[in-house]
């Protein structure tokens, strides 16, 4: 029966000198991938580390230098252009930065605000002193000719 299996399989000798330096091959080549692996994951692990605390440094660095910048002033922007000949009620409330249908108060306490900075005794001009003042009366409905003795 040997000598059967033997002519029926005429290398067998040979596939089982190939068959045993492949299951010697085999160990040794898991072997070399295992030790691979074994490499590459610290390495990988320790790369993804590395670039996250550069791209947390830079992170930081930009927050200070977001926190630190000098603030922006916001400036309203202003009525631009002359005066009229007659003051409207919509270039006097421009002139207060309130708006045309505000109560008397709100008149009152942007008259004030805007005087306060306008002020001819602080280094303002008595011209817009007068054109704000005037936007005063005529939002509060008082004009020259409001039959007023003074």
């Amino acid at each position: 029966m040997l000598g059967k299996a033997q002519g029926l399989f005429p290398n067998s000798e040979a596939k089982g000198k190939s068959s045993e330096k492949a299951l010697n091959e085999t160990p040794n080549s898991e072997l070399r991938h295992d030790t691979f692996d074994a490499m590459a994951t610290p390495f990988l692990a320790g790369l993804a580390v590395a670039a996250t605390a550069l791209a947390g440094r830079y992170g930081i660095q930009a927050w200070h230098a977001f926190k630190t910048r000098p603030p922006k002033p916001r400036m309203r922007k202003f009525y631009e252009g002359g005066f009229q000949q007659a003051m409207t009620k919509r270039e006097a409330a421009l002139i207060l930065g309130i708006r045309e249908n505000a109560p008397a108060d709100k008149v009152k306490e942007a008259h004030r605000k805007v005087m306060v900075a306008n002020h001819p005794d602080a280094g303002g001009s008595h011209y817009l002193a007068s054109k704000i003042n005037e936007a005063k009366d005529v939002m509060l409905g008082k004009t020259k000719g409001s039959g007023s003795a003074f």
